[in-house]
C-alpha cells in the first residue's frame, strides 16, 4: 500500500489519463505533485470540476517539462512515487523528432532521476501498440512476441524503443511496473488524447459512420476510469519488472457502433469501405499538412493500425492486481451519457 504521508509525483498529469488517475488519488486522501508543460485548461462540459482538483490542498501543481532534466529533478525531489504517464501520442507532427524527445528521452529523465533520488516505486505508462498487432484468431499476452520489426506509426516505434529500455533499466535495479492501455475511450477531455470520445461523438451525430476495411478488425477498448483504476493497483500491487495490459473488451469496429446504436436507439448509418479509400483520404490528409499546415484529421499509419487486429487479454492483471474492468457496453453507456450532458453545458 502506498502512504498517503509521502507525495506522488505524476507527470502528464492534465492529460485523459493523468487527470482520471489524479481525481481518483485525491478522492483517497493522497498527497500529489502534478506535472504539466502548462497550466490545466479545460473546455466546457469537462467531466467535474476542474478546481476540484487543481485547487485540492493535496494537489500542487507543478509546470514543468520532464524532457528537461533540471526540471524533472526538482519535480521528484521529495517523492517517493512516481506515475510517469508524460507522452506525445498525436497523429501527426511537423517536427517527428518530438516523439522521441517525449517518449524516449523524457522517459530516461525520469528513470535516471527516481533512480538517483532513491524512490520507492515508478508506473510508467506504455501502449497496446509495443506488443504488435495480433493474427487473425489469436488473443495475445504480456508475453506473446512481437511478430514484425515494422511499425505504423512513429507513437509506436518510439514507445516501443522506449519500452525495450524500460527492461534494461528494470535489470540494473529500477524499481518499475509497466503498463499498457489498450484503446482508451471515457468522460474527460475531447482532444486528440481521447479520439475514441470524438469518434463516439461524431458518429452519434451521424458525421463519421465509415468502416475502414468494412469495420471487421478487433481491437480492445477500455474505459479510462479503469485504466487509472489500474494504474493505482499496478503501484500498489504490481510486481517490479513485470508488464500489465490494462484492457477491457475485444470487439470489431462494426460491433463497437452497434453498440453505440444499442444505447442511444438511433439508426446510425454505416458505410463499409475497403481500405484504399481510407489511405488515400489519408494521404491527403498528410499532403495537406505537410504543404499548407493544416493539421490532419488521420494519417496513412494510423489507418494501417486501424485495419490491424489488437486482440489482447487483461486476465493476467485481474489475476494479480485485482483489475475489474467494466464491459463494453458499460462504458459506452457511461460516456454517451457524459457527453449528451456535456452538449447541454456547451
Amino acid at each position: 500500500m502506498m502512504d498517503k504521508n509521502s507525495k506522488i509525483l505524476i507527470t502528464g498529469a492534465t492529460g485523459f489519463i493523468g487527470t482520471t488517475l489524479v481525481r481518483q488519488l485525491l478522492a483517497d486522501g493522497y498527497r500529489l505533485r502534478c506535472m504539466s508543460r502548462s497550466n490545466p485548461v479545460f473546455p466546457p462540459g469537462f467531466e467535474g470540476d476542474p478546481k476540484d482538483l487543481w485547487e485540492n490542498p493535496n494537489c500542487e501543481h507543478f509546470q514543468g517539462d520532464a524532457s528537461d532534466p533540471d526540471s524533472i529533478r526538482k519535480a521528484v525531489k521529495g517523492c517517493r512515487y512516481i506515475f510517469h504517464l508524460a507522452g506525445y501520442a498525436k497523429n501527426y507532427s511537423k517536427d517527428p523528432s518530438i516523439y522521441k524527445h517525449i517518449n524516449i528521452d523524457a522517459m530516461r529523465n525520469v528513470f535516471q532521476t527516481g533512480k538517483e533520488e532513491a524512490v520507492e516505486r515508478i508506473v510508467w505508462t506504455s501502449t497496446i501498440v509495443t506488443l504488435g498487432p495480433t493474427m487473425p484468431g489469436e488473443i495475445g499476452n504480456e508475453d506473446t512476441p512481437r511478430k514484425t520489426d515494422k511499425y505504423f506509426t512513429e507513437y509506436e516505434e518510439t514507445k516501443s524503443i522506449a519500452e525495450k529500455e524500460a527492461f534494461q533499466w528494470i535489470k540494473n535495479g529500477l524499481p518499475l511496473v509497466i503498463v499498457n492501455p489498450t484503446r482508451v475511450y471515457g468522460p474527460g477531455q475531447l482532444s486528440e488524447g481521447n479520439a475514441l470520445g470524438r469518434l463516439i461523438d461524431d458518429y452519434d451525430r451521424g458525421k463519421m459512420p465509415f468502416l475502414p476495411n468494412r469495420g471487421i478488425n478487433i481491437g480492445n477498448y477500455v474505459l479510462v476510469d479503469d485504466v487509472a483504476k489500474g494504474h493505482y493497483l499496478a503501484m500498489e500491487k504490481g510486481r517490479i519488472g513485470e508488464r500489465y495490459i490494462l484492457g477491457g473488451e475485444n470487439a470489431s469496429l462494426k460491433e463497437f457502433f452497434q453498440i453505440i446504436s444499442k444505447i442511444t436507439g438511433k439508426k446510425h448509418f454505416q458505410i463499409p469501405m475497403l481500405v484504399p479509400g481510407p489511405l488515400i483520404f489519408s494521404y491527403m490528409q498528410l499532403y495537406a499538412a505537410k504543404i499548407f499546415g493544416i493539421y490532419p484529421r488521420i494519417t496513412p499509419g494510423w489507418i494501417r493500425t486501424f485495419v490491424a487486429d489488437w486482440t489482447y487479454s487483461c486476465d493476467k492483471a485481474k489475476k494479480e492486481l485485482g483489475y475489474s474492468p467494466a464491459s463494453l457496453e458499460e462504458g459506452l453507456a457511461k460516456t454517451i451519457d457524459w457527453l449528451y450532458k456535456m452538449r447541454k453545458a456547451v
